[in-house]
């Protein structure tokens, strides 16, 4: 995944932006960068491999380094950004949050219509945003080069352009499947894909971008240089998984609306009678915890925190690129409360079940500690589809999904074509699928969240939300 985080202001932007990027650090563990102008250095850039620090601890420096009134950073799981690119448009510093899936067939495009040549990384891949500059670039201005750009691209791309007289241009992604806000304050306008990163640097709210517009923002102007199109299709996942607690989207904040989400879980467990057997409700830390305070208040089982991730040391256990560095790094952030755990019947929601490989490590974790049951519920419906419009998975191919493989063991590719009733709990191919799924993983039940569930938990109309992953419809 990634985010990213600019401010134009009257003043230093550098500390500012400093913190408003270290605040989407939950979005990506490979790269993070940071470019600021000033007017007597011009544009500068630096960039950092933050695979085995956090982004804070490599770039401290920048605030005694670099200067400037306006800044843009990401932090991102792809490739190196943001870039200086020197073009006929000026010099100017690029980022963006998305993914572009047809990138081959577009350096063709722009290598048989004129561009020279792409620096190349290992096997020859082009960093994706090289290549949308020389998208952009391919126009005589920044608004039409981007929305060129965006209608181009098979995926995603919000952006972020810090031009060398100072001024940024945001543009959120044509169908508004990431977010962009902006923020105001005295000195300056602040850009963000999070909105409480800049709250906590004394912005206010100002705007939240639609799809497809394009804002110029100036220490003294916000200007809307392109009207939000009418068509949106955002992420639902945000509100599931990779948004972070505080933030809102399209009105609605993360944590009151896993509160719902939860609810609404155990209204349908307590319509079947398969919670009566429970001593607690938890959540796999840190994204299933508020799912589980939803099911628990509305069930009224006790919530509580079975075991604890040790934190202060261990880094996120998603960060190395082996699946076996990942399981070990979870097992051992993971702390037992043996009262809570042994001869109890525990019911634990995780925001998704994905691979399911390090959802067994915490289920045999749990048994081995003495607990008599653990039931499992998934915040949101199976995973069927690899994502292919963001860049928030690791999975290279659908295969790799539980709930793909599970359907292999259980009718072949065949039942591929009944994906619709495996998701759907009430079904026979249902009932087998999640039976299938519990004998696997250890679970003494297993049910997800629904689909109407999780819209409805949303709160925003149907058509306006990405659904892809769970249903294979946008």
């Amino acid at each position: 995944m990634g985010g990213f985080f600019g401010v134009a202001s009257k003043h230093d932007a550098l500390a500012d932006v400093f913190f408003g990027t270290d605040y989407h650090s939950h979005l990506g563990t490979r790269r993070g960068g940071i470019a600021a102008y000033d007017k007597e250095i011009g544009l500068q850039r630096v960039i950092h491999n933050i695979e085995n620090s956090l982004f804070r601890t490599k770039f401290d420096h920048v605030l005694e380094d670099m200067s400037g009134i306006a800044a843009i950073g990401c932090i991102s799981d792809s490739e190196p950004q943001p870039l200086l690119i020197r073009s006929h448009l000026g010099t100017y510093a690029l980022c963006f949050v998305g993914a572009i899936n047809n990138a081959d067939k577009l350096v063709e495009l722009c290598l048989n219509t004129g561009y020279d040549h792409f620096d190349a990384m290992t096997g020859g891949a082009v960093n994706a945003v090289e290549l949308l500059a020389a998208l952009i670039n391919r126009k005589s201005g920044f608004v039409e080069g981007i929305r060129y750009a965006q209608e181009l691209i098979e995926g995603s791309a919000s952006i972020l352009v810090l031009r060398d007289n100072g001024t940024i241009i945001a543009a959120r992604d044509k169908l508004g499947r990431t977010p962009v806000h902006i923020g105001k304050a005295e000195d300056g306008y602040a850009i963000s894909f999070e909105s409480f990163a800049y709250k906590k640097l004394g912005y206010e709210d100002e705007k939240e971008l639609g799809p497809g517009e394009i804002v110029e923002v100036t220490p003294e102007s916000l200007t809307v240089l392109a009207e939000a199109g009418k068509e949106m299709r955002v992420c639902a996942f945000l509100w599931s998984y990779y948004g972070y607690s505080t933030s809102d989207y399209e009105g609605v904040n993360v944590e009151v609306m896993r509160y719902r989400n939860g609810e609404i879980m155990a209204e349908a467990d307590m319509a079947t009678g398969l919670y009566d057997d429970i001593d607690y409700v938890g959540g796999v830390p840190d994204s299933g915890t508020p799912h589980a305070i939803g099911y628990a208040n509305k069930s009224r089982i006790p919530f509580a925190r079975p075991f604890i991730k040790y934190t202060p040391t261990w880094p996120r256990s998603f960060m190395s690129s082996r699946q076996a560095e990942r399981c070990k790094v979870a097992k051992m952030k993971q702390i037992p409360v043996h009262d809570l755990i042994t001869d109890k019947s525990l019911l634990f929601v995780d925001d998704s079940i994905v691979r399911g490989t390090q959802l067994k490590e915490t289920v045999d974790f749990l048994y081995e500690n003495g607990a008599r049951a653990v039931h499992m519920r998934s915040a949101c419906p199976p995973i069927m589809y690899g994502c292919k419009y963001l860049n928030f998975s690791r999975n290279k191919n659908d295969m790799e999904l539980l709930g793909r493989r599970i359907i292999v063991e259980l009718e072949g590719e065949e039942g591929f074509k009944y994906i619709e009733e495996y998701s759907d709990s009430s079904t026979e191919r249902g009932k087998k699928f999640r039976k299938a799924i519990c004998e696997k993983l250890g679970f003494a039940s297993l049910e997800f969240q629904s689909l109407e569930g999780i819209i409805k938990a949303i709160g925003i109309d149907r058509c306006k939300l990405c659904t892809y992953c769970w249903s294979g419809k946008e």
